[in-house]
């Protein structure tokens, strides 16, 4: 199955995506900081440049898009039916890296979330984000 875009095209929808302050990023930022917690993002000095680090918690969020960060069993993760090779190579090294970047949180002594874009979908975002602060706040 060919692509039905043009090369010109499918670069520039490409170049749109962004890696960070995603909409699913800032749905878990702003309910985090209603329900008081405060945090930084992106922040540079961690392994990764994690998406959300509450120091005061020692916890760390990251927020995944099923697609990019290939979500096992998920419905909204699908293999591109183009140019496979690429792509499994691509989303190979993404799922190695997470890998990595989690190892070398948890090793520094941070409690490390993964939330999926998935789970913020209508139908289950308030049960999964009630879960979330829950999580973060356990021992406080």
């Amino acid at each position: 199955m060919a692509d039905k875009h043009s090369p010109e095209i499918r670069s520039y929808n490409m170049s749109r995506i962004r890696s960070k302050n995603t909409k699913p990023e800032e749905m878990v930022r702003k309910y985090l900081f209603s329900r008081g917690l405060r945090y930084r993002k992106n922040d540079k000095r961690f392994h990764g440049k994690p998406d959300i680090v509450l120091p005061k918690y020692k916890t760390i969020v990251l927020v995944n898009g099923c697609f990019w960060h290939s979500h096992s069993g998920c419905k909204y993760f699908v293999m591109p039916a183009t140019n496979q090779e690429f792509w499994k190579t691509k989303l190979k090294k993404n799922q190695l890296r997470d890998i990595e970047n989690i190892e070398e949180l948890k090793k520094s002594g941070w409690y490390v979330i993964v939330v999926w874009e998935c789970e913020l979908k209508k139908s289950v975002k308030h049960e999964r984000l009630e879960k979330l602060y829950l999580e973060i706040t356990r021992n406080y």
